[in-house]
């Protein structure tokens, strides 16, 4: 009985200790990296080792029978890495020598050596066999007991007849049941760490989904906010674009309604005058379609771009032709001016660039009152990373009313204005810069921007010239 009293006194310990280090583990290595975790259990291991020698049964002054082996068994279930249990079998049966350097301790640290190689073999198979664990255990469990009792009988510290008379008939079958037990319990510990596990990285889950969610909600708002913007300068476009479309309509008709009526009463210079203004009022009508149409081309991807020979020293003089009588008009200086380094020719679409700066030069005009209308048209270099660019620059720089700094970015855009009464007080659909802005693009180029308010502004069309590409 003797036998038998040790070994649930082993028992009894071993659980102590692995209630101590389950709560070591809540409380401090739950959220430490890999490697100090399997560290710490192969210190544990080693610990529950010693200590089960520490209280185990003295056959004599030498002899010492204990359950050191069960670290192993629970180590092989646990942690099936070869490597980690040949440490712990090699720790454990040096931590016999520490109660004192005898045969019998010798004996008992190869023991463990052995059982510990073993263990590591058996690892291998733990890992790749398809038996559920507790079958897997039952069979570590028997082999590990069976080969720690073969290597008491090969080591001789104990009479081999003495041994399977008198002790191995009690202390076999106690240590297959004590080790079956203290495996289940130490298999509900790891179930009860492995379910904490799992809902600690649950409630992770959950918390980055519920953050994911929020962000996603903030988006979706966003969204919907600028969806509702869009649609609400849509409807102030389309309220501008029926003003914007009946003033010339309602020239063309009233005024070809009265040379209808009054054909013999008017005189020729009247008559011209009015078909002026008809002619006049086409045009505005022409140029507003023709920009609606533009601005749908462009959003469909269906606008083409008819790449050929531009003459760029013809531009100054079509551009002074087109603006000289508005300038006149108003009372500003309009100069035209172009370095001699710039090259003749270029190759991009000679309708599209000129509809740019006619957009770019008509608001100039559109938001100058007094001062200077100016183009000048130079070559610059620039680039990104490794890729050179050499840019033909068309500067369209006036004195007009200018741009506040927060409302740089939404005159590129569709349908916006950076005050939407100005359609109104100057005229116009205010998508000409959205239109240039797009057009820049698909020729290459794009549009920059420099505005002050109540102090002029200047707008940058860059047109590629060539990109060296090594």
């Amino acid at each position: 009985m003797g036998y038998l009293k040790i070994f649930f006194g082993n028992t009894a310990i071993l659980i102590a200790v692995a209630y101590l280090a389950n709560l070591i583990y809540k409380h401090t290595i739950s959220n430490a990296s890999v490697g100090i975790k399997k560290a710490s259990w192969v210190i544990l291991a080693i610990f529950a080792g010693w200590i089960s020698t520490l209280f185990g049964y003295n056959l004599d002054d030498h002899v010492i029978f204990d359950l050191r082996f069960v670290p192993l068994i629970i180590s092989t279930l646990a942690y099936p890495r070869p490597i980690t249990l040949i440490l712990i079998g090699i720790g454990t049966g040096l931590t016999r020598l520490t109660f004192g350097v005898t045969e019998a301790a010798v004996a008992g640290m190869l023991n463990l050596f052995i059982l510990g190689v073993i263990c590591a073999a058996l690892s291998y198979w733990v890992r790749r066999s398809t038996l559920n664990i507790v079958n897997q255990g039952l069979i570590v469990i028997l082999i590990v007991n069976l080969m720690n009792a073969i290597n008491i009988m090969a080591l001789g510290v104990i009479p081999v007849e003495e041994y399977i008379r008198e002790i191995m008939p009690i202390t076999f079958p106690a240590g297959l049941f004590l080790s079956i037990l203290f495996s289940l319990i130490i298999r509900d510990f790891q179930l009860g760490l492995l379910r904490n596990e799992q809902i600690q990285h649950a409630n992770e889950q959950l918390s980055a989904q519920t953050e994911e969610l929020h962000k996603n909600k903030l988006d979706l708002e966003e969204r919907a906010n600028q969806l509702m913007m869009a649609s609400q300068f849509k409807s102030e476009f389309l309220a501008n674009m029926s003003h914007e479309l009946r003033t010339p309509l309602n020239s063309i008709i009233n005024l070809s309604q009265l040379i209808e009526e009054n054909d013999d009463l008017l005189t020729e210079a009247e008559i011209r005058e009015y078909a002026a203004i008809i002619h006049r009022s086409g045009d505005e009508l022409l140029m507003i379609i023709s920009d609606i149409l533009d601005l749908s081309k462009v959003e469909a991807g269906r606008l083409d771009i008819i790449n050929e020979e531009l003459n760029v020293s013809e531009i100054p003089d079509l551009l002074a032709m087109q603006f000289a009588v508005t300038a006149k008009q108003k009372g500003l200086d309009f100069n035209i001016s172009m370095d001699e380094n710039v090259p003749p020719m270029i190759h991009s679409d000679p309708h599209r660039v000129q509809q740019i700066l006619r957009n770019l030069l008509s608001n100039a005009f559109k938001f100058t009152k007094t001062g200077y209308v100016s183009l000048h048209i130079h070559e610059q270099e620039g680039g990104e990373g490794d890729a050179v660019k050499h840019w033909l620059v068309f500067d369209v720089e006036d004195s007009g009313i200018g741009i506040a700094p927060e409302k740089h970015a939404m005159i590129f855009e569709a349908f916006q204005q950076a005050d939407r009464t100005t359609s109104r007080k100057y005229g116009g659909t205010g998508l000409g810069l959205s239109i240039s802005n797009d057009l820049a693009r698909l020729l290459g180029g794009f549009i920059s921007m420099e505005s002050k308010e109540e102090k002029g502004s200047r707008f940058s069309l860059y047109l590629p010239l060539e990109v060296d590409s090594e």
